[in-house]
């Protein structure tokens, strides 16, 4: 049996109290199509025949796209039943939360933003709100601290130019700590410093070694 339905033979739930976006999921439909169904209440018994009760708003998002059908799941329920799966495909997406920092990461890792309902500056705001470590305070002289600051800071950190900031591992910033040190040692002074990292290139190898 094929879950293609006219548009043209829904109708959107009476009172919906959801207010949705309609740009970013005519994105995700643009970019990935339909994913899942809308669910949809025959209406046996409620009097309002193919009644949609989850995915209203995908299905304003699909007409407004020129989509002639949409895939359907069917059900058959009570006015009281369906006034509770309205609210509740609404409520559950409220109660759920995010790992800010895994959500980020993902974001980041992808080659674009396309289809994700975000955008470049709310991803920045993302990375803004994830904790970095505290820093630590380390003697003068750095005196026995090495441990110390491999252990509570130097677990990881942010590489940031213009709106773009990239996480960095634990041996990344031991070894731009490394060129940093040689490149003072050389030049006893660290002007210079971040056209020098840019411009030429770097081996782990080499740096272990110097």
């Amino acid at each position: 049996m094929t879950l293609a339905i006219p548009l043209a033979d829904l109708a959107p739930y009476y009172r919906n109290p959801r207010a949705g976006d309609l740009d970013a999921i005519a994105e995700s439909l643009s970019t990935h199509g339909q994913y899942k169904p809308i669910v949809v209440n025959r209406g046996t018994h409620t009097g309002r025949p193919n009644e949609i009760l989850a995915g209203n708003h995908t299905a304003k998002a699909a007409r407004k796209l020129g989509w002639d059908a949409i895939a359907v799941t069917w059900l058959d329920v009570d006015e009281a039943t369906a006034a509770k799966i309205v609210i509740v495909d609404n409520r559950t997406s409220d109660l759920a939360g995010y790992d800010t920092a895994l959500l980020a990461d993902i974001l980041t890792d992808l080659p674009d933003l396309e289809g994700t309902g975000y955008d470049q500056e709310q991803l920045d705001d993302l990375l803004d709100d994830t904790s970095l470590p505290a820093p630590i305070e380390l003697p003068s002289d750095g005196a026995g601290t090495g441990a110390a600051a491999t252990v509570d800071y130097l677990q990881w950190g942010y590489l940031q130019w213009s709106s773009t900031r990239v996480r960095i591992t634990q041996d990344e910033v031991e070894f731009l700590n490394a060129i940093y040190k040689r490149y003072v040692d050389e030049q006893d002074s660290d002007l210079g410093f971040g056209w020098h990292v840019l411009n030429e290139e770097h081996h782990a190898s080499e740096e272990d070694a110097a």
